[in-house]
């Protein structure tokens, strides 16, 4: 079977390395680690194709350590005892480093973790951890603090224009691809470097079985499926794509909300848990500066429900846009968090007396509703100075209406009921 072009190309120094500019280059952390050859323990926490195996065998190379790589999918305990054993020797006969890596690290268990730290804290492994997972969540808090972890992002567009060349100019068929062919690759390709050259490859022997000799926008797009942008159901990219989308949302920017809700969906999310989301940013963010705002979120779900897909989408779409350019307010939000910690605090205080419900005759002769004003009697259909809170506890403000949107109306009128009380309390003084 022959090399796949990505194991020809992967570099083997750290110049020859492409991206992660905020971590290789002069005076960077990891070119630095590569120069220095006394290298620390580290966790590589990327997405798929952007370098973190080759990394590690870069970092190896570059110190001259005795490299031992793990997979976490096929390997267990007796695997990692094995590495401690050839380490051992390796420091005894040879006087050499080990440098174990271990890729999908966030697939081995607690035990599995656990057994490298005695290793790790003695120095007699060097460990690189390879994971596209949060280590945060994924990686023992003892292996963890022992380890610097180092994030590398996808590849830029100019990055991947990068290995495109130089994968053409290896397979000697530079001039194959016009500029939009390019274009569509690096697009599909989605910021990873193995997956533009396993496409390359694809693409240069369809054309060498076409006898097609330039290769154009429309040729690719024959050959490749729908592109799913990188995204991860359960993973934090899910989470920073719906947090993109949501503060998008709250920054009132019609364009970029759009931007993360297709991708949301592109990456396959549940139209309906966007939804769910968009009726949540609808009370949170929106809230009383345009009550509209909740229905609207209501009937996009409803319509989506109703229509499915594509077609019910197109409903969400519009949600979207309206939540980002509705005004905004938070002042329910906090104020409910605000009542919360007040409640909290002040536990299980009885109702007063006068608000009490008096469905019985004997409830009436407790004195249950006693002294209540009926607010629709009085003038302006309010009661001044009437007390709500039970007893004992004083009056406390956690709404506080800003001056957007309808807000701008409630807060006036609240002003005016102040007003109302000030007025009552002159008047009985």
């Amino acid at each position: 079977m022959s090399t796949p072009l990505a194991d020809h190309l992967r570099p083997k120094t750290i110049d020859e390395f492409v991206g992660q500019s905020h971590l290789i280059g002069e005076g960077k952390a990891l070119t630095l680690a590569a120069q220095s050859q006394n290298l620390q323990s580290m966790i590589l926490w990327g997405p798929p194709g952007v370098g973190k195996t080759t990394l590690a065998r870069i970092l190896a190379a570059s110190s001259d350590a005795h490299l031992v790589e793990l997979s976490a999918v096929l390997s267990g305990v007796k695997d990692i005892r094995d590495v401690v054993t050839i380490a051992k020797k390796n420091r005894e006969e040879f006087d050499q480093q080990t440098l174990v890596f271990v890729d999908e690290v966030h697939r081995f268990n607690k035990n599995q973790q656990d057994a490298f730290l005695p290793h790790v804290e003695s120095g007699l492994l060097i460990f690189i951890g390879a994971t596209t997972e949060n280590p945060s969540f994924e990686v023992n808090n003892a292996l963890l603090s022992r380890a610097t972890v180092y994030v590398l992002e996808s590849l830029t567009p100019e990055d991947l224009a990068v290995v495109l060349t130089r994968g053409l100019s290896h397979l000697g068929v530079s001039d194959y691809l016009d500029e939009k062919a390019k274009a569509v690759i690096i697009s599909h390709a989605d910021g990873d470097a193995r997956k533009i050259l396993n496409m390359l490859e694809i693409i240069i022997s369809s054309a060498k079985d076409a006898k097609q000799t330039l290769i154009d926008e429309a040729f690719i797009l024959s050959l490749m499926p729908q592109v799913f942008r990188l995204f991860d159901k359960q993973g934090d990219t899910f989470y920073d794509n719906i947090s993109a989308m949501h503060k998008s949302v709250r920054g009132s920017s019609p364009d970029a909300s759009l931007y993360w809700f297709k991708r949301m969906l592109d990456g396959g999310a549940d139209p309906l848990y966007v939804g769910r989301r968009m009726i949540r940013m609808a009370v949170e963010d929106v809230g009383l500066a345009d009550p509209r705002a909740l229905n609207i979120a209501l009937d996009a779900v409803s319509a989506f429900e109703r229509l499915g897909s594509p077609e019910g989408e197109l409903a969400l779409a519009q949600c979207v846009v309206y939540l980002a350019c509705a005004p905004k307010s938070n002042a329910v939000y906090t104020a409910y968090n605000d009542v919360s910690a007040f409640v909290q605090k002040h536990g299980s205080a009885s109702v007063p007396m006068h608000l009490r419900n008096a469905p019985t005759t004997l409830m009436k002769e407790l004195g249950h509703a006693d002294g209540y004003r009926y607010s629709h009697n009085d003038e302006h259909g309010y009661t001044p100075n009437a007390q709500y809170f039970p007893d004992g506890l004083e009056s406390e403000r956690f709404y506080f209406p800003v001056n957007r949107g309808l807000e701008i109306k409630i807060k006036e009128k609240l002003e005016r009921l102040r007003q109302l009380d000030a007025d009552d309390s002159d008047a009985g003084s």
